[in-house]
């Protein structure tokens, strides 16, 4: 078992431990190392199917009664030592500084935005926090469904004031089934969002490794509902990309499609469009919404270790923990350079637990091959905070 540095007795913020799948007694494992932070919230991902559900008794079995367990599947995890495979993290969080809920929205194949949004709104009317608390929420969707940018348009209209960020859950490489945990039920074809209300202070954190090139697209051809490309400038998809990119077709694997993303332009911002894998048609699987008719451009990947440290070195203050959200393609984009040793230390130094997903929400959309994460710190100094009203 691997325990994150704030595991100890009283600890402010959140702990991360860790265990391998295949340790029959993985859960015990778990439970033993989150009873020091008394949470009142544990997030659990890596676990797969059956999984989760017998992992939940275990730590329901040892955990405060009322505690909110939630989770999901991952396509790899990040733990207190960093990048890891085949593992479960479990993540709590500290009743003492946290409070939350969680709520399933289920059936995405039907969209009942309706029933969402009530929901939703509900649930925001049971948090009232006072002036030295934040609220947020977290999100947890099946990866496979296809359906994020619905629900986080859904859950930004619902909850305007709630910075919401979170992760599609994944399935290794495999992209067959996805898995989520909530309400002590192991569930599909449905999204988990929770609550969150903390005294600590929170800071936001996103990072993409990518610049926009010269080279543009246009999707002539394209299932929407599938997420496909049919055809780009008028030519088979998988083709055109292999001829942009300067690789022979056999040659598409995930690690290229990570080096060599499709952006899509919102506003003065380019979001990925992350390639997923080749149809058997010639088209190209997406992990994001795609629409005949879309202009994109031609991404140029960058340095991942030197903007990322500097993206975490930009936090007012030291993290006690950052739950983080990767995405895999940038895994594997790490790990094709190299870089997976200096990332892993990057990510222990910095204290980032989570996992590795099939595509990331913040904001109101649902990305790709970026990081999305959430420092948690102690509150400053009541005298820098008072001059901050004060400039305010």
């Amino acid at each position: 078992m691997n325990t994150g540095p704030a595991a100890k007795e009283g600890a402010t913020g959140p702990v991360a431990v860790q265990a391998d799948r295949g340790q029959a007694d993985h859960g015990l494992v778990l439970l033993d190392g989150l009873r020091g932070a008394n949470p009142g919230l544990v997030l659990v991902f890596g676990a797969h199917g059956p999984e989760l559900s017998a992992l939940d008794a275990v730590l329901r079995s040892g955990l405060p009664q009322g505690c909110v367990i939630a989770g999901c599947s991952s396509a790899g995890e990040i733990g207190p030592g960093g990048y890891a495979s085949d593992s479960i993290v479990a993540i709590g969080f500290p009743s003492a500084h946290f409070r939350a809920e969680a709520m399933v929205l289920p059936r995405l194949d039907a969209l009942p935005v309706s029933d969402w949004m009530a929901s939703l709104r509900a649930l925001q009317a049971r948090f009232d926090p006072g002036p030295d608390r934040a609220v947020f929420g977290l999100l947890l969707v099946d990866g496979l469904a296809g359906q994020e940018d619905a629900l986080v348009a859904t859950i930004d209209a619902a909850l305007p004031s709630v910075p919401t960020l979170g992760g599609s859950a994944g399935d290794g490489l495999f992209f067959r089934q996805t898995w989520l945990l909530a309400e002590g039920k192991v569930i599909t074809n449905a999204a988990v969002f929770l609550m969150v209300e903390t005294d600590l202070a929170v800071s936001e954190i996103t990072f993409a490794h990518f610049s926009p090139t010269e080279t543009r697209v246009v999707v002539t051809d394209a299932i929407p509902e599938k997420r496909r490309i049919l055809e780009l400038n008028a030519e088979p998809a998988a083709e055109e990309y292999a001829r942009l990119t300067g690789t022979a077709l056999n040659a598409l694997t995930p690690a290229e499609f990570a080096r060599h993303p499709l952006l899509l332009r919102t506003g003065r911002h380019h979001h990925v469009r992350a390639i997923s894998a080749l149809t058997s048609d010639g088209g190209l699987s997406l992990m994001s919404a795609i629409d005949t008719g879309t202009v994109l451009t031609l991404g140029r990947a960058e340095d991942m270790t030197q903007g990322f440290a500097e993206a975490l070195a930009s936090l007012p203050r030291p993290p006690l923990m950052i739950l983080g959200f990767d995405c895999i393609l940038r895994r594997l984009a790490v790990e094709r350079e190299g870089l997976r040793d200096r990332m892993s230390e990057l990510l222990a130094h910095y204290r980032v637990a989570g996992f590795n997903t099939y595509g990331e929400q913040h904001s109101g959309m649902h990305v790709n091959q970026t990081f999305v994460g959430l420092a948690f710190m102690p509150q400053p100094p009541d005298e820098t905070r008072a001059e901050a009203s004060d400039a305010a």
